[in-house]
């Protein structure tokens, strides 16, 4: 029989009261992100072997946000939200993260019709406007709250950003929105900036934009990946602790394939919480990815509805205590055209700290194995103890 795929309060009054006062998102959204083309191939690489009859469209592509646009605008969840118009980034905004050089590079591109930047990076006819209206929009979100405007904020841009470092594309990504974001929040007064990266690839850019920095703690949990070419020359490794200042503000949380739901909720509790109460920052930029779910074919991290909703609670606490409510919450990964609206709408369930899931799981259960996640977390707690200033009892 088919599951509903609402689930109601039977609690009507209590449903209303908690409607009227649970905090809004605005969402931060323009059309004209639809217009980069990623193109079609095997998979992301733009390439037609010539023995098939049906090639695929990249797995970037716009209808994976028309998707995460109509859940929110048409789903249980809509009565929480507020819609705000995206902008475009001007050229002097974008350097305060990268290069003169770089961001030249990208403009010549674009006006002689696109490029190939590295393996599955296109920028194509109509890519940099999208970029440019991805890194605007962001930014405007998170002027939004800086300005005391709201407490949550959602950037839903693409082509998505924490792959790009300041002097290179990487990874479908040209523009690193989250940096743009967490630098505008510095620029502004902010102290500290946490960022907690939850997309299935490890978060590079981000990181080495704030590499040598302490006012920037980045986390990223991200499969186990290592280094995928020139274009993403960092590990993703335990290791990479950051260097000079920054030592110490870097923490990667490699996880295994298959990790899922409660090997995410032991990685927050053991490693993820405890480094927020240790840092105290006043701004949390939560990085998300829904290619971290247990059906998308860019990942293999088997987290469901569910899980995303856990660590949107657990974000939600941290925010409270924190950073005065206040979250930036930035759109990444999510290749599943269907799964990660769904996982998007669980998530922002959770910031939001509703007392009742609003929308079923359509898959639901995905069998997973916590006992080998659990392993690798504790030998990472042990390292970053010895190793992580924060963390040190000595």
């Amino acid at each position: 029989p088919t599951k509903p795929l609402f689930l109601m309060s039977t609690n009507t009054d209590a449903a209303a009261s908690e409607s009227s006062t649970a905090h809004q998102i605005d969402v931060f959204w323009h059309e004209g992100m639809l217009h980069h083309d990623t193109g079609n191939g095997v998979f992301d690489t733009g390439i037609d072997p010539g023995f098939l009859d049906v090639l695929e469209k990249h797995p970037e592509n716009s209808d994976r946000v028309k998707n995460m646009v109509s859940i929110l605008k048409r789903g249980p969840i809509s009565p929480h939200l507020s819609w705000n118009l995206g902008t475009h980034a001007l050229i002097h905004e974008l350097l305060s993260f990268h290069t003169p050089e770089y961001i030249n590079e990208l403009i010549e591109a674009d006006k002689k019709g696109g490029k190939t930047l590295c393996t599955g990076t296109f920028l194509n006819p109509g890519s940099w406007d999208a970029a440019l209206l991805a890194a605007g929009t962001t930014l405007s979100s998170m002027k939004h709250l800086l300005d005391g405007h709201g407490k949550i904020a959602y950037a839903l841009v693409r082509p998505p950003g924490h792959h790009a470092q300041p002097s290179q594309a990487d990874g479908y990504c040209f523009l690193n929105n989250a940096g743009l974001a967490v630098q505008l929040a510095l620029d502004s007064g902010c102290k500290k900036v946490a960022v907690i990266d939850i997309d299935v690839h490890y978060g590079n850019g981000t990181a080495e934009g704030f590499y040598s920095s302490n006012k920037v703690f980045t986390i990223s949990l991200h499969m186990n990946h290592g280094s995928w070419g020139p274009s993403h020359p960092q590990n993703g490794s335990v290791d990479e602790l950051g260097e000079g200042e920054g030592y110490g503000y870097n923490l990667n949380i490699p996880l295994p394939n298959g990790t899922g739901d409660k090997g995410y909720d032991y990685a927050f509790h053991e490693l993820v919480v405890p480094s927020i109460h240790k840092f105290e920052p006043d701004m949390i930029v939560l990085v998300l990815g829904q290619d971290s779910s247990a059906f998308d074919p860019n990942g293999r991290q088997c987290l469901t509805m569910e899980g995303y909703r856990e660590i949107g609670r657990l974000v939600h606490g941290l925010a409270t205590r924190h950073s005065d409510g206040r979250v930036l919450i930035v759109q990444e990964g999510g290749y599943h055209v269907t799964y990660s609206a769904y996982c998007l709408h669980a998530t922002l369930e959770g910031v939001l700290n509703l007392p009742l899931p609003l929308l079923e799981d359509p898959v639901a259960y995905y069998p997973e194995d916590e006992t080998f996640s659990v392993k690798v977390i504790e030998a990472i707690k042990s390292y970053v103890k010895d190793k992580m200033p924060l963390w040190r009892t000595d």
